[in-house]
């Protein structure tokens, strides 16, 4: 026996069969603006029996609730330190300091320049999830506070095992302990 053939030809018996009567002759193309324009029109109208939302904070499909709120604290790429070098310097020119759950490392920078964040969780804390949380939650407590600092740090804080199962308030509470201590706070010094 030979190879069966690959292809259409092993469809043979499969045909395509349209099950509109008299289709038109050429497709409609619906350009991406006009899909964009009756996509939204969908959302605008309300389903039977339910009412929407008219309150301007309440986000609205495919835009996110935070989108909507003014002069809310920001942490993006700018404020992130990622380099490996860059940590190694903190670590080795840096002022250190522990307490509670976490560990502080910082380095003051010039008043012109902007504070920066890097988060360390090592894996003795648990597992990816419990590591992610302990990130988020540290990286909130900056998020919320970077505005309260005296002048721009290159900041690391390093996750300790009492951070597993702690709440945000009281990591928060530790962060701001630690920065107060450290002296990097408007209005404080250190103690």
């Amino acid at each position: 026996m030979g190879k069966q053939p690959r292809g259409p030809a092993l469809n043979c018996y499969e045909k395509t069969i349209s099950t509109v009567k008299n289709p038109p002759q050429t497709a409609t193309r619906i350009l991406e603006p006009q899909f964009q324009q009756e996509r939204q029109g969908h959302f605008a109208q309300s389903p039977p029996g339910r009412t929407q939302a008219v309150d301007a904070s309440i986000g609205y499909p495919g835009r996110p609730m935070a989108a909507n709120t003014t002069g809310r604290a920001r942490f993006g790429r700018p404020s992130r330190i990622k380099q490996g070098r860059d940590f190694l310097r903190l670590r080795q020119e840096g002022e250190r300091l522990t307490i509670g759950c976490l560990i502080a490392n910082w380095r003051q920078l010039e008043p012109t320049g902007r504070s920066r964040l890097g988060v360390i969780t090592s894996s003795r804390i648990g597992n990816a999830v419990v590591r992610n949380r302990a990130r988020r939650l540290l990286r909130e407590s900056f998020r919320l506070h970077q505005a309260q600092l005296a002048r721009p740090v290159d900041l690391v804080l390093v996750a300790r095992a009492s951070i597993v199962g702690r709440s945000f308030r009281e990591v928060e509470k530790d962060f701001l302990s630690s920065l107060g201590k450290a002296g990097l706070l408007k209005g404080l010094s250190g103690t």
